[in-house]
C-alpha cells in the first residue's frame, strides 16, 4: 500500500488522549513525565487519586485534571500531610475511572494506577508507561527496607498482597507496555510476564550545563528525596569512612535519621532552588548516587554539568553512567559492602582525577 493510500492519523495535537497518574502530591520524577505526557497531548485529560493545586499546576492546566473522591478527603481529613491512609483505597478508585469518549489512554505507573485499564472504552489502545511495577509489591528485600516494627511490615505485606493483585488482574486489558530503564524492562518481564519496549524519561540537560573550569571543589554532592529505598545513610556512613566533605541537598522523612549518623564534614541543605542546585552540581567533585534508582535524573542531570557520578550498581544508572569516563558502578552487596565499596571510590583521587578530566 502506498503512502497516498495509507488511512489518514490524526496528528499528535487532535489526539482526545486520557492520562492516568497515580497522584499530584509532589513534584518528583514521575510527575516530570506526567508533565511531558501533557504536553505532547494538548487535548487531554488527566485522571489522578489526590492533587495539590500548586502541584497540578506544575503539570498542566488545573482545569483539565480530574481527582477522584478520596482527593476531598485527603485535604479535608488528612490536611494534605499524608496520603499513606488512603492507599488500601487506590486500586477501587482507579478501577472506577470514567473515560468517556478517548482516542487512547495511556498511564503513568508505579503502585495502581494501571488498575484504570479495566475501564478503558472497547478497542480503546492503553499503553502502559511503568516507571516500576510496585518494587515493594514484588521484592521482599525492598519491602522491609520500606516499613518499621511488625505493626508496618504486616500492613506492608498486605497493601503488597492488593498491588500485585492489581497489577497483574490489570495487565489483560493493557496493548503496550513501556518502562523507563533497561532494569525496569527486566522487571516488567520477570514480574508481570510481559515484554516492555525502554524509553528513558525527558531530562532537562538544556537547563544543566557545565560551569568554569575552576568551579570544582573538594566536597561530594547527595541531591534527592531523604527516603529509604534511596538510601542517603550510606553515603553519610561512606563519606565519614573516607573522611571527605558532603553535602546533602533534599529532604524527605529520613532526614533526622541522616542527621544522627552525621559527622562534622555532612552538610544539609534542605531543598534549594534551581540555581543553588546547579552551583553544587558544578562545583562538587562527584555525585553520589547509593541507592537502586529505576531510571534517576539526578545522575543525568550531574553528568550534564560535567560532573561525575558514582552510584550503586544496578537499575537506571546502568543505562546512563558510563564507568570510567562519565563516573564509577559500585558493586551491590550488603549495606557494610557497599559503604566501603563507596569509601574506596571516594578516597581514588588519581581515578577520580581521571574520571572528572574525562567528563569535563
Amino acid at each position: 500500500m502506498s503512502t497516498d493510500d495509507a488511512p489518514d492519523r490524526p496528528d499528535a495535537g487532535d489526539c482526545r488522549v486520557a492520562l492516568v497518574h497515580e497522584r499530584l502530591t509532589e513534584f518528583a520524577g514521575s510527575e516530570r513525565v506526567a508533565a511531558e505526557l501533557a504536553a505532547t497531548w494538548p487535548e487531554h485529560t488527566m485522571h489522578v487519586a489526590l492533587r495539590d493545586p500548586a502541584v497540578a499546576a506544575r503539570v498542566t492546566a488545573p482545569s483539565r485534571v480530574h481527582s477522584s473522591n478520596l482527593d476531598v478527603a485527603y485535604r479535608r481529613v488528612l490536611g494534605s500531610r499524608s496520603h499513606a491512609p488512603l492507599l488500601p483505597l487506590f486500586p477501587g478508585t482507579f478501577a472506577r475511572t470514567e473515560f468517556g469518549t478517548v482516542d487512547a489512554v495511556v498511564i503513568s505507573h508505579h503502585a495502581f494506577a494501571l488498575a484504570a485499564a479495566r475501564t478503558a472504552p472497547a478497542a480503546t489502545p492503553v499503553v502502559a508507561y511503568v516507571h516500576t511495577p510496585a518494587r515493594w509489591a514484588w521484592d521482599e528485600r525492598f519491602r522491609r527496607v520500606e516499613s518499621h516494627g511488625l505493626l508496618g511490615r504486616a500492613a506492608l505485606g498486605w497493601l503488597a498482597r492488593t498491588a500485585r493483585s492489581t497489577e497483574l488482574g490489570a495487565l489483560p486489558h493493557v496493548d503496550r507496555v513501556v518502562a523507563n530503564s533497561t532494569a525496569v524492562a527486566r522487571r516488567v518481564e520477570r514480574w508481570w510476564g510481559r515484554d516492555a519496549t525502554v524509553v528513558h524519561p525527558p531530562v532537562d540537560i538544556a537547563a544543566f550545563t557545565p560551569g568554569p573550569d575552576d568551579t570544582t571543589g573538594d566536597h561530594f554532592l547527595l541531591a534527592g528525596r531523604l527516603v529509604p529505598y534511596k538510601r542517603p545513610d550510606l553515603a553519610i556512613r561512606a563519606a565519614a569512612k573516607a573522611g571527605v566533605r558532603l553535602i546533602v541537598v533534599g529532604s524527605g522523612r529520613m532526614e533526622q535519621q541522616c542527621r544522627a549518623i552525621a559527622g562534622p564534614d555532612v552538610t544539609f541543605l534542605g531543598a534549594v532552588d534551581y540555581e543553588t542546585l546547579l552551583t553544587h552540581y558544578r562545583s562538587a567533585r562527584a555525585v553520589l548516587v547509593p541507592g537502586i534508582e529505576d531510571f534517576g535524573i539526578v545522575p543525568v542531570e550531574a553528568m550534564a554539568c560535567g560532573t561525575p557520578v558514582i552510584a550503586l550498581e544496578g537499575g537506571g544508572a546502568n543505562d546512563t553512567v558510563v564507568p570510567g569516563r562519565t563516573g564509577e558502578l559500585v558493586p551491590a552487596g550488603d549495606d557494610d559492602a557497599v559503604v566501603d565499596e563507596f569509601a574506596r571510590a571516594l578516597t581514588d583521587r588519581f581515578r577520580m582525577t581521571f574520571v572528572v578530566a574525562s567528563n569535563r
